[in-house]
C-alpha cells in the first residue's frame, strides 16, 4: 500500500507500515475508483477535509479524516454506480456537507433522512460512485 506520502510515517514494524494502519480486524485501506484520480481528490478534501498525498504522482492517495483509514483514487477499477457495499462517512452537519457535495459536482441520491436517532444520505461522487454520509 503505497500511497506517494511524503511525510516521515511512524512505523511500526520493519514492514513500512505505518503504526496508526496496522489495527486487528481494522479497517485501513480503500481504493477508491474513480475517471480523473485528481479530481476525485479535489472533491474529497474539499467536501471532507481528507489529506492528499502524491498531488503530483498519477496516483494520488489520502488519509480521511480520522486518520485510521488511507487510500488511493484508482482509474482501473470499475465505478461503484450502485452500491454493493456501502462505505458511510461520518459528517459533523449532513446539510453542510450536502452544499459541499453539491458545490464540488457531487450528486445526491437520497436526500437527509432520519434513521433512528441519525440521520443518514447517500451521494455519487464525481466518478458516480454511491456513498453515504450520516450524521
Amino acid at each position: 500500500m503505497n500511497h506517494n506520502d511524503n511525510q516521515e510515517a511512524v512505523m511500526s514494524d520493519s514492514s513500512g507500515v505505518e503504526s496508526h494502519l496496522t489495527r486487528h480486524g481494522g479497517l485501513s485501506y480503500l481504493h477508491i475508483p474513480a475517471v480523473d484520480a485528481h479530481q476525485s481528490a479535489d472533491f474529497y478534501e474539499q467536501v471532507f477535509g481528507w489529506s492528499i498525498h502524491g498531488r503530483d504522482t498519477d496516483h494520488p492517495g489520502f488519509d480521511d479524516g480520522s486518520g485510521y483509514i488511507s487510500g488511493a483514487w484508482i482509474t482501473d477499477q470499475a465505478v461503484s454506480h450502485e452500491p454493493g457495499l456501502l462505505p458511510y462517512i461520518y459528517v459533523d452537519r449532513i446539510d453542510d456537507a450536502i452544499a459541499r457535495i453539491e458545490a464540488q459536482g457531487g450528486k445526491v441520491v437520497k436526500a437527509p433522512y432520519p434513521e433512528g436517532d441519525l440521520w443518514v444520505a447517500t451521494f455519487r461522487d464525481p466518478a458516480g460512485n454511491v456513498l453515504g454520509l450520516w450524521h
